[in-house]
């Protein structure tokens, strides 16, 4: 996939090669992309979501024709396994509360939605930024790679975006700049962020049972707890 966005996009890692196994795990040599994690940037600026959304936009352009066997699978954080993960994870939620709001984030489009191979975590630590310029200068951790549906990578940047002080409407823009969305996608796209907050708040009550000691994995439980009672109000599309 890497090899295929190289001669596509500019602002995602190139692989220079494989160096093998390194104390048990694969390792890819990839080229390093200049910037700071978007979580780090204040403000989110209207001009920095729109330029996040035209990348998002340009990479579901770019990823429009492109397949791979691998991308077929199963994965937990798959926008189209949310209900199921929803279900699974959260009696594991400890705020009957917060529980109960999860629950109702579950969704169903009422048609199918297009597919295409995704990203799948466009999250604002995994976007970089140059803060000169106050542009993307970077996309990477391609590892959630899978074969969903086309609008989640837009659902799963302006989940992020919400959970910060910029208006998520101008990612949107941005990314409708540079791909369309059908109407079943604009129907659809709400829902989705909120089932995406929903599915991080079950994954992570599973997760954190399993390594109570690992402080990354409730990083962005806070703010969602906070967000996710204002987003069932709140709508950004049209």
């Amino acid at each position: 996939m890497l090899d295929y966005l190289s001669e596509r996009v500019s602002f995602c890692p190139r692989v220079i090669g494989e160096i093998g196994e390194f104390e048990g795990h694969f390792v890819r040599l990839v080229t390093y992309l200049p910037g700071v994690p978007l979580a780090e940037i204040t403000p989110h600026t209207p001009g920095l979501l729109h330029d996040l959304g035209q990348k998002i936009g340009q990479l579901s352009r770019a990823l429009a024709d492109f397949d791979h066997p691998a991308v077929h699978r199963d994965f937990h954080w798959d926008l189209a396994n949310g209900n199921r993960v929803v279900n699974e994870y959260a009696p594991l939620i400890e705020d009957a509360e917060l529980r109960a709001l999860v629950l109702k984030c579950r969704f169903e489009p009422a048609t199918e939605l297009r597919r295409s191979v995704i990203h799948g975590d466009a999250n604002d630590y995994n976007v970089l930024v140059d803060p000169e310029s106050m542009t993307v200068s970077g996309l990477i951790d391609f590892g959630d790679m899978v074969y969903s549906y086309t609008v989640s990578d837009l659902a799963i940047a302006v989940a992020y975006v919400v959970l910060g002080e910029g208006d998520p409407r101008d990612v949107i823009a941005g990314y409708r700049s540079e791909f369309g969305l059908l109407e079943e996608e604009k129907e659809a796209l709400w829902p989705l962020v909120r089932l995406r907050l929903a599915m991080s708040v079950c994954i992570a009550a599973h997760q954190i049972r399993q390594q109570p000691e690992n402080e990354y994995l409730g990083i962005s439980q806070k703010a969602i707890e906070k967000t996710l009672p204002r987003i069932f109000t709140d709508e950004y599309t049209d």
